[in-house]
């Protein structure tokens, strides 16, 4: 009897551990406003006020400055990834530690001693910490990811866990290579 007391005791007490963490965390409101709930077009882009026949006529024009915009940006946020004397060009996400690391790049290259953990990557680390916005990442060949902050990592094969996406190899002909078995020297810098 005191078995099954002690059991019900231990479930209740991690109930009460768990349930409080289901609360949705993204809530600011004060408890004595009313929510209108999530926002189902959160990211979206806002409604243009014109008409839909002017949407048409401004569409290919409004698409062609946007990939002009993207091209524009994807050149800013391109990089030189040197491994052991070959050079390979990646393009750079957007985020906060991206911003970052481009600022370290522009006073001088990053280089940074890698060392190859459970042959699939190489991580070393940077020596300063970046700011993180770390997700459950699941990445392949060529991926540049920031872990716990402060270490770099380069795939060379794919790996799940949680990380800040920091770029991509554009062209791996010769990448796997380049990194070798062992550890490496890796220099960015801005192309």
């Amino acid at each position: 009897m005191k078995k099954i007391v002690l059991m019900m005791l231990i479930c209740v007490c991690a109930l009460a551990a768990v349930l409080p963490g289901c609360a949705d965390s993204r809530r600011t409101e004060d408890p004595g406003t009313e929510s209108p709930g999530p926002d189902l077009n959160e990211g979206a882009e806002p409604a243009d006020p014109g008409s839909p026949a002017d949407e048409m006529q401004g569409s290919d024009t409004a698409e062609n400055e946007s990939e002009e915009g993207e091209e524009e940006e994807n050149m800013d946020r391109k990089v030189i990834v040197e491994v052991n004397g070959s050079r390979f060009t990646a393009t750079l996400e957007n985020n906060e530690a991206v911003d970052a690391l481009v600022e370290m790049m522009r006073e001088k290259p990053v280089t940074i001693q890698m060392s190859d953990y459970a042959g699939f990557e190489k991580v070393g680390p940077l020596g300063t910490s970046l700011p993180t916005s770390s997700r459950q990442t699941t990445t392949q060949a060529g991926d540049i990811v920031l872990y716990q902050g402060d270490q770099i990592v380069i795939f060379y094969g794919s790996n799940s866990w949680s990380y800040t996406r920091l770029g991509k190899i554009d062209d791996l002909t010769g990448w796997k290579d380049a990194l070798g078995n062992g550890d490496v020297t890796l220099t960015f810098s801005l192309a």
